[in-house]
């Protein structure tokens, strides 16, 4: 910590911030605010979502006993502030880095952390399964769920509040309204919640806070819960939450410490058995001018200038693989209005903010609801369009029931735009693209593509265009591609067939994604020590270019497969391929190069690709290690 704070530099648990008032408490949040703000200019990370609940954060750990009171956090990137308060202070400038804090919570990494969460909507369910084993181990410790930053529009959180509604067990969630996950958050429930905060009955702030304390001072008996129940209907405006078995209270200012205090401490004491709703209005990037105003652009942030607020640019002339996408699509999009976008609320993320505001009919941002989005997309493919679902690898995963029973089972034309395949660097294992080749592959009636390099991925889109009889996947990784020269629209890939790179002798390098540039670093390398390898690229995993495997395979001593993915992936599809065939039998070497079999942690992306032992030195040693092996040779009967 650089900074001479008042009370900052003497905070090092959350028993310490028990010892200040209310008013300390105040400028205790501005140093926090400040010290993240200071932080977070010198790692990058998540910035806004952390800023609006600084408040919130301060006053929760003073109200309630952590950690033995459990607070468990969704989108586990609002939890910067969490973090300086519990213990980890003196790492903050680690966020992210290699063996330094992780930008989510991380149940190894505090005993503050009951729960890790980078994925959305996931507090109210995991707060309810620790709140029933409190009470089946006789425990009174208080379980609380923060869930914001758009999490509710989650379907998991709505299951979960159903659960939680008829369970007669204690609960207190947090409802961090801020009218903002990553980009503006979209549907029936930012309406809904829209209404409540701005309806026509509604009580100043003073008054609320009243209401609020007088009715968590009685003792819930029926009479009163009919007082109760009228009062808190016209405070809000709505009972949605209500009729789910929840006690509603709000909305309330979550800057408002004087108030937080008061309805958190009430919250606390209040002897219900049943789950609390306490609302709360922030607004994310709080305390700093840019990301109040551009609240999308400083959701996660590079490097930056404080007084500016002016972030780093990339060094690499190149565009990066998400444009190239958005702009490929918006090409074809020109030409055919069968062509919908849509992405579960990373418009930006994905590039679908350009294809947006291009055809902002034809694109559809559903919210933090990936399994609805893919369902969504195959009702579209049903009527002969021509849907484009742009997600993250990770988030996918959370779709994949959706993917086997609604798409490929129906053999349905939905288009899968998978980015950040592969290792991402500062975000870690949780949003690794490590297993969407092995999950998508796995299923029949697939087309399941990986670009090499910024042209091939141009040339995936082309082609899928045109697959109109089953679903089809093109996967492409973060950040910039290669600096390559784009092909026409024109240029489009023969389905399921791959290219020879470069021919040699004797050893054959297969490489499905995007680690060929480091097969190319290592076959030069090679070269030199007098090993002229074969350098092919797949673009397909399935179907498989078994014919050029065959020749690959009759032609070369030793065949080796690469990949940015977990094992059952491209090399296992392969191996099956070569063991029916018997030509395993004939003599050959064959290795695969995969994702090893445990979670990598967050680091900068070429160091966490040498951990994986998929750099260009790794590679080379595997083709070194191959050709010196003996082989087993098989007799026959």
């Amino acid at each position: 910590m650089k900074k001479n704070y008042k009370f900052l530099n003497n905070i090092n648990f959350p028993s310490d911030i028990k010892k200040l008032s209310h008013n300390e408490l105040k400028t205790l949040a501005e140093e926090v605010r400040e010290e993240m703000i200071d932080a977070v200019s010198e790692t990058g990370g998540h910035l806004g979502a952390g800023l609006g609940v600084v408040e919130l954060t301060v006053v929760l750990h003073y109200i309630f006993n952590t950690p033995n009171d459990k607070l468990i956090w969704d989108v586990g990137h609002q939890t910067y502030p969490h973090k300086i308060l519990t213990g980890r202070k003196d790492k903050i400038r680690t966020l992210r880095k290699g063996n330094g804090l992780s930008g989510f919570t991380k149940r190894s990494e505090s005993e503050y952390d009951p729960f890790g969460a980078a994925h959305s909507s996931t507090s109210i369910s995991s707060a309810l399964g620790i709140a029933i084993a409190n009470k089946l181990s006789n425990k009174s410790d208080n379980v609380i769920a923060v869930i914001g930053d758009g999490a509710i529009s989650a379907g998991m959180a709505y299951e979960a509040m159903n659960n939680a509604g008829s369970s007669k067990t204690k609960l207190i969630v947090i409802l961090n309204d801020n009218d903002m996950s990553i980009a503006k958050p979209v549907g029936a429930m930012r309406a809904y919640l829209a209404k409540i905060f701005t309806g026509k009955i509604y009580f100043s702030l003073r008054e609320t806070v009243k209401l609020i304390i007088s009715a968590f001072s009685k003792r819930f008996s029926k009479k009163a819960g009919k007082a109760e129940d009228f009062l808190r209907s016209a405070v809000t405006g709505g009972t949605l939450f209500s009729s789910m078995g929840f006690y509603y209270v709000g909305p309330i200012d979550g800057h408002d410490i004087d108030a937080l205090v008061s309805v958190l401490k009430n919250a606390k004491e209040v002897n219900y058995d049943g789950p609390i709703m306490i609302h709360i209005k922030t607004k994310k990037g709080k305390g700093y001018s840019f990301a109040e105003k551009s609240e999308d652009k400083y959701h996660g942030v590079t490097k930056f200038n404080v007084n500016t607020g002016v972030q780093e640019k990339s060094k690499s002339n190149a565009p990066s693989y998400t444009k190239v996408f958005a702009n490929t699509l918006v090409k074809h999009a020109e030409k055919d209005s069968k062509i919908i976008g849509i992405t579960a609320a990373m418009p930006s993320g994905t590039g679908m903010d350009i294809f947006g505001k291009k055809f902002p009919s034809r694109m559809f941002d559903v919210g933090i609801a990936e399994q609805h989005a893919i369902t969504f997309a195959a009702g579209l493919a049903t009527e002969g369009f021509k849907p484009y679902a742009a997600i993250y690898s990770t988030f996918l995963q959370r779709a994949y029931d959706q993917v086997v029973h609604d798409v490929a089972i129906q053999s349905l034309p939905v288009r899968f735009a998978i980015d950040r395949a592969g290792l991402v660097g500062a975000d870690g294992p949780t949003h690794a693209g490590s297993f969407d080749i092995t999950y998508l592959s796995t299923l029949p009636n697939f087309v399941v593509m990986a670009a090499s390099d910024e042209s091939e991925l141009v040339k995936m889109i082309n082609t899928s265009i045109d697959i109109n009889d089953r679903p089809s996947a093109f996967r492409y990784p973060r950040g910039n591609g290669n600096g390559v020269e784009l092909p026409k629209l024109n240029e489009k890939l023969e389905i399921g067939k791959g290219r020879i790179i470069k021919e040699g002798k004797n050893v054959a390098l297969i490489n499905f994604g995007a680690r060929l540039n480091e097969c190319l670093i290592s076959r030069e390398n090679l070269i030199k020590k007098g090993i002229n390898l074969t350098l092919v690229d797949a673009r397909f995993v399935k179907p498989l270019d078994e014919n050029l495997i065959w020749q690959i395979a009759t032609d070369h001593e030793a065949l080796i497969t690469i990949e940015e993915g977990s094992i059952g992936g491209f090399g296992s599809h392969v191996a099956q391929f070569l063991n029916e065939k018997n030509l395993l039998d004939n003599n050959l070497k064959f290795r695969s190069m995969f994702l090893p079999d445990r979670f990598i942690d967050h680091d900068k992306p070429d160091l966490m690709y040498k951990y994986a032992g998929l750099d260009a030195t790794n590679i080379e040693n595997k083709i070194l290690d191959t050709i010196n092996s003996k082989v087993v040779v098989k007799k026959s009967n």
